[in-house]
């Protein structure tokens, strides 16, 4: 490391900018050169992301550092020039010829090496990738390397936070976003820890499936548009009321169902006297002057109530509260904002955890025992051959609707068990309906053709050639044996009536006995 500090300040201005742009070039053609790779599934295109964003901000760092070089703040660039186009250009030549020989003298047998052989052995390292390079994103277990979310622990900080309703895990997928839902007088100190953590968890886990990208930009874009919905009073949950200047200040007295001063006089002093100081308004005077100053502040705001009729400190101190609690509310919907985005980015995860929760829940206990034994475990990049190819560990049948049929049907229909017929060239069969089937279809009318016997129904459920030639022979044994023949079973009758067979009666004849 000290060496290669020591040659990167010994490097010319003009050897860095050379530098620069041979790097910037190399990380161009990396880049190119990984996203022509074919990627075998969910886990390769993750790292391949990864690897083009590491590249990529390379490549943005050369650029900046090549910026500053080119426009030379301190000069030094154009004296470097200057150096070398003028007339001591020998000179400079000597001097950084006598530099490079004492580095060399001190620090001898360096070997420089290459920008060249660093970018082959990364070309070498994703053709050859071993288990480190296949796992260059720390992802949980339940993740599946990108494939699902793990909101388990968030699913219980949620179901602990006092008044929350108690979902399961299942319920919890599908609400956990609606956020909008949950009544404002639940949303305390407690729900807005809640809230914050599974913004870091959906903000981490978005920066790991989606490394490309830019994320601040889009978080900056969300914001704005939350900004604007605030100032309107639009985003979901948090509808203001601002009617009255004794809505927004948090006041029990609504003034809309009064239409006088008279009306308000009939409340009584005491309700009056706490309507006011709510306001931060002065609150002495007589029934009806009670009554007269509070019924100005009717469909008016705080900032434009006359500035007499306050208290100074008392309605400092409220206006300060009450703004206070605004900010507040405004913290927790900026949080939920974040919220929304996330979830509709990660949309597809999202639903993927859902279906994949389903189908744990549907198996049995011996089914996830076997899931469980390391022998069972399929790598993803075996089993994930493209985004349409189901989650199918067991290698199940796909049903009508392109996905595995349940593992009790499977089990139903015996298609854990495979018959292996020789006639068709030892190939099996899973189940004892397609073996009972394949008897009739092309494969082993073939065989048996080839074995020179007819493929009829004598020879059902015999799949052994020894064995289908040896009935082969019986059969062609017991033909002949019921075959006509004329010597035998063909009847004469002489002039007498007696029944002969032919070959008695052509013998009588031959002899003149007939």
């Amino acid at each position: 490391l000290v060496v290669a500090r020591i040659s990167i300040i010994m490097e010319t201005l003009l050897e860095q900018q050379r530098r620069h742009h041979e790097e910037r070039e190399r990380l161009e053609d990396a880049v190119v050169q990984e996203k022509l790779v074919k990627k075998a599934g969910h886990r390769d295109q993750i790292n391949s992301e990864h690897r083009i964003k590491e590249l990529t901000e390379r490549s943005m760092a050369c650029t900046h550092s090549l910026a500053k070089l080119y426009e030379d703040e301190d000069g030094l660039r154009k004296e470097e020039i200057q150096s070398l186009s003028g007339p001591n250009e020998l000179a400079e030549f000597y001097e950084r010829l006598r530099h490079l020989k004492d580095f060399h003298r001190r620090y001898p047998g360096e070997i420089h090496e290459s920008m060249q052989l660093e970018f082959m052995r990364l070309a070498q390292a994703r053709e050859n990738s071993g288990e480190e390079f296949q796992n260059l994103v720390n992802f949980s277990d339940e993740e599946g390397y990108g494939k699902y979310l793990d909101l388990h622990a968030l699913h219980r900080e949620f179901i602990n936070i006092k008044g929350m309703e108690k979902l399961d895990y299942m319920a919890y997928l599908a609400r956990f976003d609606q956020l909008y839902e949950i009544p404002r007088e639940k949303k305390t100190s407690e729900y807005k820890r809640y809230v914050g953590n599974l913004l870091v968890y959906l903000h981490e886990y978005a920066l790991k499936v989606k490394p490309m990208m830019d994320l601040d930009k889009e978080l900056t874009r969300a914001m704005k548009e939350f900004e604007d919905k605030w100032a309107k009073d639009m985003f979901p949950g948090w509808k203001r009321d601002t009617g009255s200047a004794m809505a927004r200040a948090g006041a029990h007295l609504d003034l809309s169902a009064f239409s006088s001063a008279e009306e308000l006089a009939s409340l009584g002093l005491n309700r009056l006297k706490s309507a006011l100081q709510a306001l931060g308004i002065k609150c002495g005077g007589t029934l009806q002057e009670r009554a007269q100053r509070l019924f100005s502040t009717k469909g008016k705001d705080l900032n434009s109530l006359d500035p007499t009729l306050s208290i100074k400190a008392k309605g400092g101190k409220g206006h300060r509260m009450a703004m206070s609690e605004d900010e507040k509310n405004k913290e927790i919907a900026a949080l939920e904002c974040q919220v929304y985005f996330f979830v509709e980015m990660l949309g597809e995860q999202r639903q993927a955890t859902r279906e994949n929760v389903e189908r744990k829940q549907a198996r049995t206990a011996d089914e996830l025992e076997e899931d469980e034994e390391p022998d069972e475990v399929v790598s993803d990049s075996d089993s994930d051959e493209g985004e349409t190819v189901p989650y199918n560990p067991k290698n199940l049948p796909l049903g009508w609707d392109g996905k595995p049929i349940p593992y009790w049907l499977y089990k139903l229909h015996g298609l854990n068990i495979y018959y292996e017929c020789e006639i068709c060239g030892g190939y099996k069969y899973r189940g004892p309906k397609a073996f009972q089937r394949h008897f009739s279809e092309w494969r082993h009318a073939h065989g048996m053709r080839c074995l020179g016997i007819p493929n009829t129904a004598h020879f059902a459920n015999v799949t052994s050639i020894s064995e289908s030639q040896q009935l082969w022979s019986a059969l062609k044994n017991n033909k002949e044996k019921e075959r006509w023949q004329a010597e035998r079973e063909e009847e004469f009758e002489d002039s007498l009536g007696n029944v002969i067979t032919k070959k008695i009666y052509d013998d009588l004849r031959r002899q003149g006995l007939l």
